[in-house]
């Protein structure tokens, strides 16, 4: 937190303090940034600068020009797909909400937890303006007078300066009764979970919101049935969200110019891992991985070649680096045919000293802490894999333990309640698949594994001598 920014010295409807500046980033060339106009643009975070570049103008023209149909018509024709994870069409989504039935209301899901994945995080530090705009736009569509804004619990920092954001939009009439001279109403809270990583999942973070244990819901009923109070409700990803002023600003038919087909917009990459210039990158879907990994993340610092690259944070499948992938389109098409999830695009990349028993070790050990515990596969699985694992990178297991971890791994898929525990085995099984030279390299009797598979190199390196030995695991890990 910025040493003039204190949660007592920050009184309720007082002006925000300045964010730090962002880190330079390298933009790509005729790109105009949508999402991220916080690096082009100062002090956008501040009400009368966000309004002064056409803000709230996109809000107050639905309002009093247009009805809810029809701005749910025009997101479902701008293509706009969940930044969350899941890819759902947007304007899809918000159709299904049960006819006739009252109230109804609007969740954004600032629960940004996925490790590797920081982007909606700047959205609302630096561009908080644009995101409060878009969560109006989708409440007026929902029908919905109130609407939440779920953040994680490590955020009250950015709670504070979003509460005091939204104490000066009432001031200025952009929030409360009768908006605009119309007889619409909407006000908005934000509200902190307690840092729990299954709140992320939209119907425990509805339990969470109701002030229940934060567990995830059985489906159906779905929460455009059944949601937040047993009623009506859309639930969607601040970046989701974040997009929706610049569609109705500007028309589904320009904003399908990005991006590619079935995957229009632009998308925020977070990329970290093996790079020179880990951050945040706002790029039209469909730009390649070299592009994002060598061209403006700088490429690997050792120098050493890409082994394998997870496309959605922690829960990802582990794609082995070829040239193929990373000349890979990065949409949500592409990456499928690849056998991975384009997710909510946390591009975490491994060079080649990384051992994949070490990473998968890292990954369930988060993921069984995280487990909520209300279903068995996940809440057993996951601590037996941890220990196979843990046993595994101590070198006290035989390959039969390698072979036991996947056949944990194996009853666990497919068996959930709700997606974490599906997320706690995509490494493994995949890691398992492609890189099993990794594990029985730990294992008494795997002492002599084959080298690992050679990875990918960025076009026109030269090609590296013999592979060497794995590296061992590392201390206390």
């Amino acid at each position: 937190m910025p040493a003039d920014e204190t949660a007592a010295g920050l009184p309720m409807g007082s002006q925000p303090a300045t964010p730090p500046p962002a880190a330079p980033e390298p933009a790509p060339v005729k790109y105009e940034r949508l999402l991220l106009r916080h690096r082009d643009i100062p002090d956008l975070h501040r009400l009368e600068v966000y309004r002064q570049h056409g803000g709230y103008q996109a809000f107050k023209q639905v309002v009093t020009t247009l009805t809810p149909k029809q701005v749910i018509d025009e997101v479902r024709a701008s293509g706009l797909r969940g930044r969350g994870g899941a890819g759902f069409p947007t304007g899809v989504k918000w159709s299904f909400l049960t006819k006739d039935s009252y109230p109804r209301y609007l969740v954004a899901n600032s629960d940004e937890s996925e490790p590797g994945t920081f982007k909606d995080r700047e959205i609302l530090e630096r561009n908080p303006h644009q995101f409060l705009e878009g969560v109006m736009i989708a409440a007026y569509a929902a029908e919905a007078h109130l609407a939440y804004n779920y953040m994680r619990g490590e955020f009250w920092d950015i709670a504070l300066r979003l509460d005091a954001v939204l104490d000066e939009l009432r001031q200025a009439g952009l929030l409360g009764q009768n908006l605009f001279g119309t007889s619409y109403s909407l006000d908005i809270h934000n509200h902190l979970g307690a840092g729990a990583y299954i709140c992320g999942e939209e119907s425990a973070l509805l339990e969470s919101l109701e002030g229940k244990l934060g567990q995830p819901r059985l489906k159906p009923p779905f929460p455009a049935d059944k949601g937040l109070y047993q009623k009506p409700t859309v639930v969607n990803n601040t970046e989701t969200l974040t997009n929706v002023p610049m569609i109705m600003a500007r028309g589904a038919a320009w904003y399908k110019t990005i991006g590619t087909e079935k995957s229009p917009g632009p998308k925020i990459f977070c990329l970290s891992g093996h790079v020179k210039r880990p951050g945040n990158y706002e790029l039209p879907l469909g730009t390649t991985f070299r592009h994002l990994i060598y061209d403006l993340g700088g490429g690997v610092p050792s120098g050493k070649p890409v082994k394998a690259i997870l496309t959605a944070g922690a829960s990802s499948t582990v794609l082995a680096s070829s040239d193929e992938l990373l000349d890979t389109p990065m949409d949500y098409e592409s990456v499928a045919a690849r056998g991975g999830a384009l997710g909510s695009a946390s591009i975490i990349v491994l060079d080649e000293s990384v051992d994949l028993a070490w990473l998968t070790l890292k990954t369930s050990r988060f993921f069984k802490h995280e487990s909520c515990g209300k279903c068995t596969p996940c809440r057993e699985g996951t601590y037996w894999m941890l220990n196979i694992l843990e046993r595994v990178n101590k070198g006290n297991a035989d390959k039969a333990d390698v072979d036991l971890l996947q056949t944990v791994a194996l009853q666990i898929q497919g068996k959930c309640l709700c997606p974490l525990g599906e997320f706690s085995v995509t490494p493994v099984l995949s890691g398992l698949q492609k890189f099993r030279a990794d594990f029985d390299g730990h294992t008494r009797d795997g002492k002599g594994a084959p080298a690992k598979p050679s990875a990918a190199r960025p076009a026109g390196t030269a090609a590296r001598p013999a592979a060497r030995k794995a590296e061992p695991t590392p201390a206390g890990d």
